[in-house]
C-alpha cells in the first residue's frame, strides 16, 4: 500500500519509527505499532530518542559557536523535527549554511515543504529530482545514500565551500551499517572530501545493556533497514585519525551537558563523540 506521495505505508520504516518516538506526526500505524512494541520492552526509549536529539543540538551549537563552523553536512538527516540543524546553527550564526542528505522518499517530500518555508525554492526542486539548480541558497536537501560520498560531496559543493571547514553530522545512521570496516569507510570517504579543520559529530546505539539489546532485537524483527549496536570502543574507532574533543566518546547525556553545574545526568545506551580533522 502506498500513499499519494508514492511512499510505502505498509512496511515499518526506521525514519518514521524514530519520528514517532520523538513525538512527531509523520508516521503510519505500522510504524507506531513497532514503536509501541519497543517502548513496551524499553519504556524509556522515547526519552532516549529525545536525549539523543538534544546531543545533536548541543553539538551543532558547539560547532557553530566555540568551533566557529559555518557549514554543516547532515547525512542521514531523517524527517524534519523541532530544532532542526539549520535552526540551531543559524540561531548561533545567522550566516550558517546547511545541506541535508537522506535517501528516504518521505524525507524528500517533507524536505520540499521545509525548504520552501525557508525560501529556497530551487533547492526544493532539486529534492524532487530536478537538475541544474544553481548554488547560493543557505539550506539545501540532497536525495542520496550515505555510501555515495562522491555524489554527496559533488552536490553539496553547490551550497557549501568544501575548501573551508564543515561540520559533518552522522546522527544515529551508522548503526544501519553492520560492518565496522564499511562504517569507517563511509566516514573516511566523506571526511576526505572536506577541508582540514572540519569536524565529525555522531551518535549511535551501544550494546551496553541487555534492555537496549532486546529493544533493537524487537526493532529488527520488522523495521527496514535493520540496526546494529556497537560497543563504545567500536564507536570510538570511527574517530581514528581525528582529534577527539573532550570528553571524547561518552553517553549522549554526558557530552557537554547544558546544566553542567547541576547533578551529572544518568548515562543512556546512546554514545557519541565529536572529532576534528587535523590541520597538517
Amino acid at each position: 500500500m502506498t500513499d499519494r506521495t508514492g511512499v510505502d505505508a505498509s512496511t515499518p520504516q526506521t525514519a518514521r519509527i524514530w519520528n514517532y518516538l520523538l513525538g512527531g506526526v509523520d508516521n503510519y500505524a505500522v510504524d507506531r505499532a513497532v514503536g509501541d512494541e519497543i517502548i513496551a520492552g524499553l519504556p524509556h526509549l522515547a526519552e532516549n530518542a529525545r536525549l539523543s536529539r538534544a546531543f545533536l543540538n548541543r553539538a551543532v551549537r558547539y560547532l557553530a559557536g566555540d568551533a566557529g563552523v559555518r557549514q554543516f553536512l547532515d547525512v542521514g538527516s531523517g524527517l524534519p523535527a523541532a530544532s532542526a540543524t539549520h535552526e540551531v546553527a543559524r540561531g548561533v550564526a545567522r550566516d550558517a549554511r546547511v545541506v541535508y542528505v537522506d535517501y528516504d522518499p518521505l524525507v524528500a517530500a517533507h524536505a520540499r515543504v521545509l525548504l520552501r518555508r525557508d525560501g529556497s525554492e530551487h533547492s526544493a526542486e532539486r529534492a524532487a529530482g530536478a537538475e541544474g539548480a544553481e548554488g547560493g541558497n543557505a539550506i539545501d536537501y540532497l536525495n542520496a545514500d550515505m555510501r555515495d560520498a562522491a555524489t554527496i560531496l559533488r552536490d553539496a559543493s553547490r551550497t557549501l565551500d568544501l575548501t573551508e571547514p564543515v561540520g559533518l553530522l552522522l546522527m544515529g545512521v551508522l548503526g544501519h551499517v553492520e560492518s565496522d570496516a564499511e562504517a569507517k569507510a563511509i566516514v573516511d570517504a566523506l571526511l576526505d572530501g572536506l577541508a582540514p579543520g572540519s569536524y565529525l559529530a555522531l551518535y549511535d546505539g551501544s550494546d551496553t545493556s541487555a534492555a537496549n539489546n532486546e529493544a533493537v532485537r524487537i526493532w529488527n524483527l520488522s523495521a527496514n533497514p535493520k540496526y546494529h549496536l556497537r560497543s563504545p570502543a567500536r564507536l570510538a574507532a570511527l574517530f581514528d585519525d581525528l582529534d577527539l574533543i573532550e570528553p571524547c566518546v561518552v553517553s549522549v547525556t554526558h557530552w557537554h551537558p547544558e546544566n553542567a553545574a547541576g547533578p551529572r545526568p544518568d548515562a543512556i545506551d546512546q554514545y557519541c563523540g565529536v572529532g576534528r580533522k587535523p590541520v597538517r
